[in-house]
């Protein structure tokens, strides 16, 4: 059970981060990413930001579901 623990956390982390790397990095050359993508794929510069800001929405469900609630079930459970 504490591997576990220890897994899902580091996990959770590990998630999170890249998860801030990728807002980060759209804060920063969103405009230039904007431009690649928009050669290849027909988006106002609107959706473009709605779908990244909705993949991070769902990044984020998706770490807090996956790892920090298993993380935070097994610390309750071992009490």
């Amino acid at each position: 059970m504490e591997t576990f623990e220890k897994i899902t956390i580091r996990c959770f982390v590990i998630a999170m981060v890249l998860m801030l790397i990728w807002f980060f990095v759209f804060l920063v050359f969103g405009d230039c990413m904007y431009k690649i993508h928009s050669k290849s794929f027909a988006l106002s510069k609107h959706e473009f930001v709605v779908v990244h800001y909705c993949g991070l929405m769902f990044t984020k469900i998706y770490i807090f579901l996956f790892f920090l609630v298993p993380y935070l079930a097994c610390k309750l459970c071992r009490k």
